[in-house]
């Protein structure tokens, strides 16, 4: 027979994600990934000169941080989790207009990224961030906080293939403007997750409290 925690599967189920200790454990895996990789990228990224890793990033440390808040958030009440959540989103944003004005500003000076390093990296990334959108799958489905730290690891792995992209057309066309346009891309995305963020936490916060 097996444990009644260890064999969860969280989907659909806005109350068990929150008490099940295999979702602390995936978070704890999840921030670590993230952390430790975003500062390695980001290394990375200046050496190969590429916003788009530098976005890549920026998005892994802050998936990181922000998951490590999701994570102490398990143990509040419904409506400081919505609050939470609503601040990530909000971070999330500006973590979007940052990386757009990054964009712009090198678009006036654009100098072609080192390809092979980017790539390299991009695939080291998409491995990473791969594993770590698996170990959430299976929890996310929720309620706003849930949601958000799925929604961080998601876009992860999508900017990630972008990167990929990107450094192939850099090699192929000796341009900065694939990095550049990527960058944009991945703040946008950002941006569409914050908006499905905020709205979430927002309608959570609009309903009554439950009575306990």
């Amino acid at each position: 027979m097996t444990d009644d925690t260890d064999s969860c599967t969280c989907h659909g189920d806005t109350e068990r994600a929150q008490h099940d200790p295999a979702y602390r454990r995936a978070l704890w895996i999840v921030v670590v990934l993230n952390v430790a990789f975003g500062l390695f990228e980001i290394v990375g990224g200046f050496l190969a000169g590429s916003q788009a890793l530098k976005a890549d990033a920026l998005d892994f440390l802050g998936d990181g941080s922000i998951t490590f808040v999701g994570l102490l958030a398990l143990a509040w009440t419904e409506r400081a989790r919505a609050r939470v959540a609503l601040v990530q989103g909000l971070f999330l944003a500006c973590l979007g207009v940052f990386v757009i004005g990054m964009a712009a500003w090198r678009a006036l000076n654009a100098v072609a990224p080192e390809a092979e390093l980017m790539g390299g990296i991009g695939i080291a990334a998409l491995a990473v961030n791969v594993v770590a959108a698996w170990i959430l799958s299976r929890f996310k489905e929720g309620d706003s906080n849930v949601r958000a730290v799925w929604l961080f690891s998601r876009n992860d792995a999508l900017a990630n293939v972008a990167v990929i992209v990107a450094a192939g057309l850099v090699y192929w066309t000796g341009s900065a403007w694939p990095d550049l346009v990527v960058a944009a891309a991945i703040a946008l995305l950002f941006l569409h997750s914050a908006t499905e963020i905020i709205r979430n936490a927002r309608r959570e916060l609009s309903e009554p409290a439950n009575a306990t």
